[in-house]
């Protein structure tokens, strides 16, 4: 055989044996390992956000910017000796303010004030409010410091206790009646003078609509820090939008509450707002107003 032929006959074999192999299996790719199904919904609750109180609804529950209400955790609901008074400390605290509150469960948070100031350990400290579902810590020292001082609840009606304590009766024994008082002329005393005046102009009608500004003075002796005007309406009026205060309207009752720039108001001194309605009529001035729960002088 020459040589040609046994080179020729070598590269046959070899083209008969590459075609005739099977081609490598392909190495696996790395798969993720697959998470099982679960029934759970992994929602991780809001941490640290800024938002606004828009409402107040007790000393312990409030209103979000987006209508979200939540109720601040670790404080007692209040009672009725000192409801009324927990509430107004609660309105002129938070009320159209910036806070800062982190979900601890579903409408129940922490809540912190824009200067960092806790919420919960301020109501308590101030005797707004008791602490509750815990035992030691910076309430408890708030609590016992609020008692020690007889400030807000821990003072007189309530003396800590939640309905008004009466006042302590006594007996006196007398041989004889004691002769009777001589006769003198009393004059009553004049009634005490309003906290606050408000006035309301309108300033401007068209069919269906008017616009109208209000005035607010302060008319006591100290600042007001954080204020909130109430009135109700009588013809069928409603508030469209409003300026220089964040308006709210449930039927005909209206409040109106500071914006963080007029939040406080010197005594003696007055804010104003504005705001256009709607109308069906000739629209009516309301006749009465309060402040943070006062009636206040119409002007």
């Amino acid at each position: 055989m020459t040589v040609a032929r046994k080179h020729l006959l070598v590269m046959l074999l070899l083209l008969t044996g590459a075609c005739s192999a099977e081609p490598a299996a392909p190495s696996p790719s790395p798969r993720s390992p697959l998470k099982p199904p679960t029934l759970v919904n992994e929602v991780v609750p809001p941490q640290d956000v800024l938002t606004v109180v828009r409402d107040v609804i007790d000393a312990r529950t409030v209103e979000f910017a987006d209508g979200t209400k939540v109720r601040v955790a670790s404080l007692a609901e209040p009672k009725a000796c000192f409801a009324e008074a927990s509430l107004s400390f609660a309105r002129s605290t938070l009320l159209a303010s910036s806070v800062r509150f982190t979900g601890l469960e579903i409408g129940v948070v922490d809540l912190e004030l824009e200067n960092g100031t806790d919420y919960a350990v301020l109501a308590v400290q101030q005797g707004a409010l008791k602490p509750e579902g815990v035992e030691s810590g910076p309430l408890i020292n708030a609590r016992d410091e609020a008692a020690a001082a007889r400030r807000g609840l821990w003072g007189p009606p309530c003396e800590g206790s939640d309905t008004s304590k009466p006042a302590p009766t006594t007996t006196t024994t007398t041989s004889a009646p004691p002769p009777p008082p001589p006769t003198t002329t009393t004059t009553t005393p004049p009634p005490p003078a309003k906290a606050c005046a408000a006035s309301y102009r309108i300033t401007g009608q068209w069919q269906g609509g008017f616009q109208a500004s209000v005035t607010v003075r302060n008319t006591g002796t100290a600042a007001v820090n954080g204020w909130s005007l109430q009135w109700a309406f009588s013809n069928g009026e409603s508030v469209r939008e409003m300026w220089d205060a964040s308006g709210r309207q449930y039927g005909s009752s209206v409040s109106a509450a500071n914006m963080s720039y007029n939040r406080q108001i010197a005594a003696g001194k007055s804010v104003q707002f504005g705001f256009n309605g709607n109308s069906r009529g000739r629209p009516v001035p309301p006749g009465a107003f309060s402040l943070n729960g006062v009636k206040c002088a119409v002007e």
